[in-house]
């Protein structure tokens, strides 16, 4: 699979965002489909809050860089091979998900950050998403970004954007090397709001934009022809139909459901497919918790939604944790990916097997996809009074690996 990505069509990923009044309850809901290599595992981690020393170095997925004071507490999906993330949360509430975009700017195959690493980083050091905004482009001007976005060395690199959200609002982040540009999410009529102090000289002088007309960032630094990426448009156009069809009305099951559509292609099949989701629902009010549910397992349809809650004293989510292999990682080695270890977690392995299953006994299969539907709503009804009451501690601690080992009982349940 790996050898034929290079005359593959780009890839990138389906990730949502809807704030009040579109969505029910004064909550923010956000989603993202992560659109990977087919045999990539995916894990769900988490990190607690961290203080470090002054000068202190931190190790991102190819390059060091200066470590800040303090880091939040976060929850991840990442690929097992890398430092960043494909997405995750913060203690207070931030979202991140990048997506892979391609323009006319050549991507820089030589390692600097990740946009997965700048995900991370975002989350990590941020405590708004306006300020995760700030943290990203501050470090993309001074590391750049690239290096192979694929445990294999084909070479498989690309730009990134992000989507950003809080409590109270939401971001859109597009770059394009070290220059980017900013739109705070307000509606139809979108302009934008921050960007590079060199964005538009640069188009200018690379002949993308005559200085004169009105500056469009997507048409001074996207590709001419836009046929590379029809089959992304038409996930855009069907993802944001069915997210009008639930305008004033949008919750985690309207995400869940539009993150699970195969027939749009946002649930992507294929040697690229959707090997892990994610849905945020964040209420306004700061006294109530945010619940962000992740499946750290390929095809949403085929999966379990589990919540997780920020709360003091969460142990590391042992069934979806990968095995770690430090410093003899062939990640960490020059020269890197020649060979690609055992990265399954439990709850992939004991999903690799369900899945073989629901492949080919289609009675079985529709039972335990039932079995997991069941186990999923009732933990969403569970959920619904947190959002509406708050929690204790004691009671959500363990919430996402317990329904990690829930689920995995649900696979063998008659």
């Amino acid at each position: 699979m790996y050898s034929s990505v290079s005359t593959m069509f780009p890839t990138s990923c389906d990730t949502f965002v809807a704030l009040p009044p579109s969505t029910e309850g004064q909550r923010v809901v956000f989603g993202k489909n992560s659109d990977r290599p087919c045999d990539e595992v995916q894990e769900v981690v988490h990190f607690h809050a961290k203080h470090y020393a002054p000068g202190e170095k931190l190790e991102c997925t190819y390059i060091k860089i200066e470590q800040a004071p303090h880091t939040y507490a976060v929850v991840l999906s990442r690929p097992a091979w890398l430092w960043g993330a494909e997405m995750g949360a913060n203690e207070h509430q931030v979202c991140i998900g990048n997506e892979a975009v391609w323009g006319r700017e050549a991507v820089d195959g030589e390692e600097a950050l990740l946009g997965m690493d700048l995900v991370r980083l975002g989350l990590e050091r941020a405590d708004t998403a306006e300020k995760a905004l700030k943290v990203i482009t501050d470090l993309l001007e001074k590391h750049g970004q690239g290096g192979s976005c694929m445990e294999d060395n084909c070479s498989f690199t690309y730009h990134n954007s992000f989507l950003i959200s809080d409590r109270r609002e939401a971001w859109v982040l597009e770059t394009s090397g070290r220059h980017w540009a900013a739109e705070k999410v307000k509606g139809k009529n979108q302009t934008l709001d921050k960007e590079h102090p060199e964005l538009r000289e640069y188009a200018r002088s690379r002949g993308w934009w005559d200085g004169n007309t009105a500056f469009n960032f997507a048409k001074a630094y996207s590709y001419t022809a836009t046929g590379r990426i029809e089959a992304s448009d038409t996930r855009y156009c069907e993802g944001k139909k069915m997210m009008e069809n639930s305008k004033g009305h949008i919750t985690a099951q309207t995400m869940m459901g539009i993150l699970r559509d195969k027939e749009s292609g946002i649930n992507m099949e294929g040697a690229f497919m959707t090997t892990a989701s994610m849905v945020s629902v964040v209420p306004r009010d700061p006294t109530l918790p945010g619940v962000h549910y992740f499946t750290a397992t390929p095809d949403p349809e085929r999966s379990v939604f589990k919540p997780f809650i920020f709360v003091n004293d969460i142990s590391q989510l042992t069934h979806t944790c990968s095995p770690w292999y430090g410093v003899d990682d062939p990640v960490k080695q020059k020269p890197r990916f020649q060979s690609k270890p055992d990265r399954k977690h439990l709850l992939f392995l004991k999903h690799e097997v369900v899945a073989a299953i629901i492949e080919a006994n289609k009675e079985r299969g529709e039972k335990i996809i039932q079995n997991m539907r069941d186990l999923e709503s009732e933990k969403l009804a569970q959920v619904e009074v947190f959002l509406n009451e708050g929690v204790e501690d004691i009671t959500v601690v363990n919430l996402f690996s317990d329904t990690a080992q829930e689920e995995m009982i649900a696979y063998s349940k008659n």
